[in-house]
């Protein structure tokens, strides 16, 4: 099941939420299927698990990339690159936007949500159940509220990214699944997608599941050349 729907796609969520991985997960599946697709790293917060640290892998599928300047450097500055406008605006490109984390991160979307807002787009809520700060679902529904008041733009669904990377299991999926509709309820917005490895894929049955691969990658478990 894949549920991008619309043109213009914002992930926005918690720090370490697993906003970057689905996103370049969304972008490698538009490829795939031969759409012109772009990705913005909007993350001028966190100069870790950004997007912008697979460029070489989006170069060689065709897919664009729009990060911040300095972002792969020592020299990382909180600098936009002038063609991310462009990007938003241009109707021959599905664009997905990385958002940095939490209301914080944020902030950064709202200095284009006058140009968002008179578009046709979806902004989805990954949540993690198992991520420390939204294992609570209330404390998941109040960051909502946070990074839309920053952001000045409407979430329109949620993604349950709830996983242990790796180590996750079947029954951590299955667990998280409750987890998911109670803020759905809360939040009265629609499930988009419940994530998984997709080596996982034969051990489970859940519905509007979409299959991720791995690309994020903690420090300790990235090969070293």
């Amino acid at each position: 099941m894949f549920f991008v729907e619309k043109r213009l796609n914002v992930i926005v969520g918690h720090y370490g939420s697993g906003k970057t991985n689905l996103a370049v997960n969304m972008a490698m599946d538009l490829s795939s299927k031969g759409i012109k697709v772009a990705i913005i790293d909007l993350d001028i917060v966190n100069p870790y698990f950004r997007t912008s640290d697979f460029k070489e892998m989006f170069d060689q599928h065709g897919i664009q990339l729009a990060a911040p300047l300095y972002a792969r450097s020592n020299l990382d500055i909180p600098a936009l690159p002038p063609e991310i406008k462009p990007l938003l605006c241009d109707e021959n490109i599905t664009v997905i936007v990385d958002v940095g984390g939490d209301d914080t991160g944020a902030i950064a979307l709202g200095r284009y949500a006058n140009l968002i807002q008179r578009m046709d787009y979806d902004m989805f809520y990954v949540i993690n159940q198992y991520r420390l700060g939204t294992a609570i679902s209330q404390d998941a529904v109040s960051l909502l509220d946070g990074i839309q008041v920053a952001s000045r733009l409407r979430t329109t669904q949620i993604v349950n990214n709830s996983n242990l990377g790796t180590e996750t299991t079947a029954r951590d999926i299955l667990t998280s699944l409750p987890f998911a509709e109670k803020i759905c309820q809360m939040t009265g917005l629609p499930l988009a997608a419940t994530t998984f490895w997709r080596e996982k894929a034969a051990q489970l049955e859940i519905p509007m599941a979409y299959p991720v691969q791995i690309y994020v990658k903690k420090p300790w478990e990235q090969k070293i050349l």
